[in-house]
């Protein structure tokens, strides 16, 4: 049986989002998210936890959507 495939999509009150992948082997994250990415506007972060580097795979990206990065 495959692992369990999950998105998780969290949008702050500011209008950050954030995208965290779980359980995509290799680069398969950055697949699943480049649609989203490019619908919502520029990445301004990218962080790859140590999943990132196993079989499974987390990655959180943060987006800006209207273009300006927040803290």
């Amino acid at each position: 049986m495959a692992a369990k495939q999950e998105l998780e999509i969290i949008i702050s009150p500011t209008g950050e989002v954030q995208l965290k992948v779980l359980g995509m082997a290799g680069k398969g994250c950055l697949e699943a998210t480049r649609e989203i990415e490019d619908a919502l506007g520029e990445v301004i972060a990218r962080e790859k936890t140590s999943e990132y580097f196993k079989e499974g795979e987390d990655t959180t990206v943060k987006i800006s959507v209207d273009g300006e990065a927040r803290p």
